[in-house]
């Protein structure tokens, strides 16, 4: 007998019993982002290596360790996307969409990374991500912001969630401020942990970011980013804190908020939660006026965020809110007798056009009453519908609730439709 085939480690299925909680998410996801006027762009998983090279920065730890590349049949350098935002870049640049343009786009799907697989963190990934091009000024900030908190909001968990933000500022006020980070880190050297030593040389701001408690301790006294922002920076964030304070946003200003990514300036923010165990960070984004012009566009203003879709699941989940989640099938029709079932089958034909929405699930396979009621039960149906000789030469049929304490009824054929429409 043949060894089975598993699934790549960190690749995960999604099962039946789980999808209506992805689509209910997705539909939430694609909803709210409709509803703030943002278009939705589908980019390619496969991209060309150095768009992630030049996009995300060589000395990351996604580019040095964690992307899939692999060399095609014409030697050419692929890599499975592990972000979406210099897919997002690419694609726009490539088609025209941005040079002195407003772009509002959204998108979805896999990413891949390879790391050590573990609760809420996977090999393949799924995010939803906002983009927003051609938009400078703080306003765009707030709107996305607003944006993520509103999907907080429709999921129930915005209680459970904590808004943090910085400003990184220019490009030339963090090269400052880098400098004189360097210079501090080198005295704290033999307090610091190898990554933080290698990331000091590469990348010293993804020091701050350090989960290390020895390192974070000696940052206690490290130069601030703020101190070396100049009128324009500080004005951009002070408007975009003005902003989210007049729409009721609570947030915390965390001033070791650096984000791994090498394109960010200005505003960055994550939502964060304790919800997830050390996996806390749910949602994150920030501006990134340079991306454009890097990946060989012209000069344009951006500002984005991304989420995983694993977490959310997880964290929905976790604190009990799928119970009201539509179940894959609302009703199971049950026939019963000599040629009662091309019967049921017409009229499963006309209830699905009469109620377009309703998820309609009809027995095959024959068998008696109690074979066909427990594959009903099992099916997560709110409702069986009996068709019998009885009920058929009477024009009726026996709806019979599986959940909750409704007393079976006999209803006509033409008001089944009313039914399956309440049901939704």
């Amino acid at each position: 007998m043949s060894k089975t085939i598993q699934a790549i480690r960190g690749m995960n299925d999604c099962l039946p019993s789980e999808t209506n909680i992805w689509q209910m998410v997705e539909a939430v996801l694609a909803r709210v982002a409709s509803n703030y006027g943002f278009a939705e762009i589908r980019m390619p998983i496969v991209e060309s290596t150095a768009l992630f090279k030049r996009s995300i920065g060589e000395v990351t730890d996604i580019v040095e360790k964690e992307m899939y590349t692999f060399d095609d049949r014409n030697g050419d350098s692929l890599t499975l996307r592990p972000e979406g935002t210099a897919s997002c870049v690419r694609a726009g640049n490539q088609h025209g969409l941005l040079y002195n343009q407003e772009q509002r786009l959204w998108y979805m799907g896999p990413m891949f990374r390879h790391e050590r697989p573990q609760k809420g963190r996977y090999r393949q990934f799924h995010q939803f991500g906002i983009e927003a091009f051609g938009i400078a000024t703080p306003d765009i900030d707030a709107e996305i912001i607003l944006l993520s908190a509103r999907l907080w909001k429709e999921l129930g968990i915005n209680e459970f969630v904590t808004l943090e933000i910085n400003s990184l500022g220019s490009n030339e006020e963090r090269a400052n401020y880098r400098d004189a980070l360097v210079e501090y880190l080198k005295e704290k050297e033999s307090l610091l942990d190898e990554d933080s030593k290698r990331r000091m040389l590469t990348n010293p701001l993804r020091v701050l970011d350090s989960k290390n408690p020895d390192v974070q301790a000696a940052l206690v006294d490290a130069p601030k980013l703020s101190d070396y922002f100049g009128d324009e920076t500080r004005q951009h964030f002070a408007q975009l804190c003005q902003r989210l304070e007049a729409a009721g946003i609570n947030y915390v200003l965390n001033e070791r908020l650096v984000r791994g990514l090498d394109y960010y300036n200005r505003t960055v923010f994550e939502w964060v939660t304790d919800s997830l165990g050390a996996q806390g960070t749910i949602c994150a984004g920030g501006r990134y006026d340079g991306l454009v012009e890097q990946l060989g566009g012209k000069g344009t203003p951006a500002f984005g965020f991304a989420l995983g879709i694993e977490r959310l699941v997880l964290m929905l989940t976790s604190l009990d809110k799928v119970n009201n989640v539509r179940p894959q099938v609302d009703a199971y029709l049950i026939t019963l007798g000599e040629g009662v079932d091309i019967r049921g089958a017409e009229l499963a034909e006309l209830w699905r056009d009469q109620v377009p929405d309703i998820r309609l699930q009809c027995h095959c396979g024959g068998g008696n009453m109690k074979k066909q009621m427990k594959r009903a039960d099992k099916s997560g149906a709110q409702v069986a519908l009996i068709l019998g000789e009885d009920e058929l030469a009477q024009q009726k049929v026996t709806v019979k609730y599986l959940r909750g304490q409704n007393e079976q009824q006999s209803l006509p054929l033409d008001e089944v439709a009313s039914l399956l429409t309440n049901l939704i």
